[in-house]
């Protein structure tokens, strides 16, 4: 793995772009309500990122399994929609949904990223419970992050927290490092496995990681649709996905995103 080192000024530039997606994603949180469709929050996502003169990270991006391009600025996931989800006029959410948004920001040629789910209307107690559960996996993560940190360690905790909710870590995507492209290394698990035993992570200052528990309520199989990008839930249980940038420091991390 070749693990980047980011600068005190890389990181100013990595901090400002995070500012925009704080920006963002706390806007789309507000308008998050029932009647709005995807695409509404999606045409302000674009809005606010032209006017702070910066670029969507997400759209134009090319999958192999898709046949055209992520048409989005953000990911819009509908409650046993993981990831992904295509944002449309056509899509509205309903009371009692969860909406997992993903936006991500370039700025000055570097990068931001992060996601939250919301709860729109009245959510049902498993759903809360979901996010809730989510959320804290993110928490530790950012509690514990910090110079000489075994990712095993990290990443133990925050699936075991997860299996104690009653609930089971997504496998299949991860949380990565981020810095001048969305995509760096290393990859970022919620969980451990063989591999992560393998190549270990040392947390070292200056690392800029992008982490992103996805937790499902039921098991943890997914599978992608026919449009090549909306992930969903085999089981066709609610999923939740929370994500912050953030910098390994001197004496900890700082959320770039928060």
């Amino acid at each position: 793995m070749a693990i980047k080192l980011r600068s005190s000024r890389e990181i100013e530039l990595l901090r400002k772009a995070g500012a925009i997606v704080a920006e963002v994603l706390s806007k789309l949180q507000e308008e998050a309500r029932p009647g709005i469709s995807t695409g509404e929050l999606d045409r302000l996502a674009q809005e606010i990122t032209e006017s702070a003169g910066a670029t969507a990270l997400f759209k134009g991006v090319e999958s192999p399994y898709a046949s055209k391009p992520f048409s989005g600025a953000i990911c819009a996931s509908i409650n046993e929609q993981v990831v992904h989800g295509i944002p449309s006029m056509k899509v509205k959410v309903s009371n009692g949904d969860l909406l997992s948004v993903d936006y991500g920001a370039k700025l000055a040629g570097y990068c931001g990223d992060a996601a939250v789910t919301v709860g729109v209307g009245d959510v049902s107690p498993q759903k809360q419970k979901l996010m809730d559960a989510t959320k804290r996996l993110l928490d530790i993560a950012i509690a514990e992050s910090a110079p000489g940190v075994r990712w095993t360690r990290v990443a133990g905790m925050m699936e075991k927290s997860a299996a104690e909710a009653g609930f089971s870590v997504v496998r299949d995507f991860v949380g990565h490092g981020i810095g001048t492209e969305m995509h760096e290394d290393p990859k970022v698990p919620n969980f451990v496995s063989k591999e992560l035993r393998s190549n270990d992570i040392v947390l070292k200052e200056g690392m800029v990681l992008a982490v992103e528990p996805m937790v499902n309520m039921g098991k943890v199989a997914v599978k992608t649709l026919r449009d090549g990008w909306t992930v969903v839930t085999k089981d066709g249980k609610c999923s939740a996905h929370f994500e912050h940038t953030i910098a390994i420091t001197n004496s900890g991390c700082e959320v770039l995103t928060a």
